[in-house]
């Protein structure tokens, strides 16, 4: 699968695949053969953080 470039559009996709799919980011980075720190980087950029807690980016 191929996440999607707009930050917007990601941030939707990642946190729907963390509620539904995976523990952490990690893993779903693992399991979809993506690279965390980019995901990290353009969400980062858009003005979201990863929340342990919630197990979401907000």
């Amino acid at each position: 699968m191929s996440l999607p470039k707009d930050p917007f559009m990601l941030l939707s996709v990642v946190n729907t695949k963390l509620r539904d799919e995976y523990e952490s980011p990690s893993e779903m980075c693992a399991a979809l053969g993506e690279d965390l720190s980019a995901i990290d980087k353009r969400l980062n950029d858009a003005g979201f953080a990863y929340d342990a807690a919630q197990n979401q980016y907000r």
